[in-house]
């Protein structure tokens, strides 16, 4: 069985990652994986092949930023190249991105078997990229891997109903493969101590290329950081957009710092007291650690968690009273699985071809 996986950007690698190393477990399994190039800075893309001992893709596409159009063009013309070439029994997708759809039109075009790794997500706006992506992704798939029981309620209220599998996160089973190897160095440091600081990512377009906005955010931010100090890996587009715009002195009071890599980022985490963030992957990741996360979106696809009140949504105008509300929901264990969700998709794939070819 050849299958064909392609990657791209963070989450990607991370649940690349998990996945591969059970299809190692089998001889009779052949992965051949594709790095679209969409994520170009080293410490958000190598570091993931590096630290968490993945093999290097044998394909490179080098596409990274460009318009949504042009770069998901770029990326069908020479995934569809590949997939001719390689011929795989299945192409495996992970999340939204561009790299995503356009590996699921390549495939679908090619009548080539999809699955799709953290399917049935849906949030608002209907117009974002991400939610676009997953939407398609989902219509042309012919295996649906949900994350969690609202995924799949999500997909059957659209009609889908074949195909659809309950695994549970990958994520959740990386971090738990991961946490004893989680790096705590940072703590020391930048002088930091436990549950006295709060973890902060940001980098969505909404968020951080209309001036206006991020100004006001940065100044709520900046708000909390004279409370309680705010730990911020800055994402090179933000600090672009911070320079662009001349808001360096909105940030005077956070503690900005450069990107880190997951078991940096996971080891920082597990010691700070909250998270502040606009990253599908990493509000998640906050959960795992037990540490609620106020998100700064219109919404989420993870609204498990906002629905129970352990995580929180917040605008440009109120991250500040968000953070300081002291009301957390009971912590709520086994939302998305139990830690195997990558073991029962290799199954998946696997028992379905051995049926298909009577093996």
């Amino acid at each position: 069985m050849k299958i064909l996986s392609i990657v791209g950007a963070r989450p990607q690698f991370v649940k690349e990652a998990i996945v591969q190393h059970e299809i190692n477990k089998f001889n009779d399994i052949k992965e051949v994986v594709v790095h679209t190039g969409q994520h170009y800075d080293e410490n958000m893309s190598d570091v993931f092949f590096d630290v968490l001992n993945m093999r290097k893709p044998k394909y490179n596409l080098g596409i990274s930023a460009s318009m949504h159009g042009e770069m998901t063009g770029k990326m069908i013309i020479e995934l569809e190249k590949i997939m001719v070439k390689e011929n795989p029994h299945v192409v495996l997708l992970y999340g939204d991105t561009n790299s995503t759809l356009a590996g699921a039109i390549a495939a679908s075009k090619l009548k080539f078997k999809i699955a799709h790794v953290e399917a049935g997500l849906r949030q608002e706006p209907k117009d974002a990229p991400e939610e676009i992506n997953r939407v398609l992704t989902d219509r042309i798939s012919n295996y649906l891997f949900c994350p969690s029981e609202l995924s799949i309620e999500n997909l059957n209220k659209e009609g889908i109903v074949k195909g659809i599998y309950f695994t549970g996160d990958v994520m959740y089973d990386l971090y738990l493969k991961m946490k004893p190897r989680f790096n705590y160095s940072l703590m020391e440091k930048l002088g930091l101590k436990k549950n006295e600081f709060i973890m902060m990512t940001l980098h969505r377009d909404f968020n951080v290329d209309l001036p206006e906005r991020l100004k006001k955010i940065l100044t709520e931010i900046n708000k909390v950081s004279k409370q309680i100090k705010v730990v911020f890996p800055i994402h090179p587009r933000t600090k672009k957009r911070i320079n662009d715009f001349n808001l360096e002195d909105f940030i005077k009071d956070v503690m900005v710092i450069e990107p880190i890599n997951y078991l940096e980022l996971m080891g920082l985490t597990e010691s700070c007291y909250k998270v502040i963030t606009d990253s599908g992957g990493y509000q998640k990741e906050a959960y795992f650690a037990g540490k609620q996360a106020v998100v700064i979106m219109p919404d989420t696809g993870w609204r498990e968690l906002t629905d129970l009140g352990f995580n929180k949504l917040a605008n440009e105008n109120n991250i500040y009273r968000k953070i300081m509300e002291d009301n957390i929901t009971k912590y709520t264990k086994n939302i998305y699985g139990d830690g195997n969700a990558a073991e029962k998709i290799v199954s998946i794939l696997r028992n379905d071809f051995l049926k298909a070819y009577g093996v």
